[in-house]
């Protein structure tokens, strides 16, 4: 928590629930973004078009916050990659497995008042802490 900075973060909150109120009403479609990555492979290239501008949007808004805003990027170390990978995988994995990721169940479903979202968001977020509390207390 040294690093704390509510209003950058709140700004930061926002803007993702802006943009996927905005795809809500006016494209009639969930801004998931497990949902949508898949899609752009799994797809037919003529349901590809949003969601290739939406993943670019992505990487865009990174890219302006690293250059405009001078914000850090974070430092990785090459002995990290292997981990970062299979952490990558089962997140990937678990997405499949509960219908969707932290951004469809956790911003768009709780939005919604989606019961499933509600849940599935409380199941991922209790599942982190304890991975956390597992790595820094007991792992030590």
């Amino acid at each position: 928590m040294e690093l704390f900075t509510p209003l950058p973060a709140l700004a930061g909150g926002v803007l993702i629930g802006a943009a996927a109120l905005l795809l809500l009403l006016g494209a009639g479609r969930i801004a998931g973004i497990s949902g949508i990555l898949s899609g752009v492979m799994l797809r037919p290239w003529s349901e590809r078009g949003w969601r290739l501008l939406f993943v670019a949007g992505l990487i865009a808004g990174g890219w302006l916050g690293f250059t405009w805003l001078d914000l850090p990027a974070p430092q990785l170390n090459l002995a990290d990659w292997p981990v970062l990978a299979i952490a990558g995988f089962l997140v990937g994995v678990g997405a499949r497995l509960g219908n969707g990721c932290t951004s469809g169940h956790g911003i768009c479903g709780i939005g919604r008042l989606s019961v499933r979202s509600i849940v599935a968001t409380l199941v991922f977020m209790t599942t982190g802490a304890l991975t956390v509390f597992v790595v820094n207390h007991l792992l030590v």
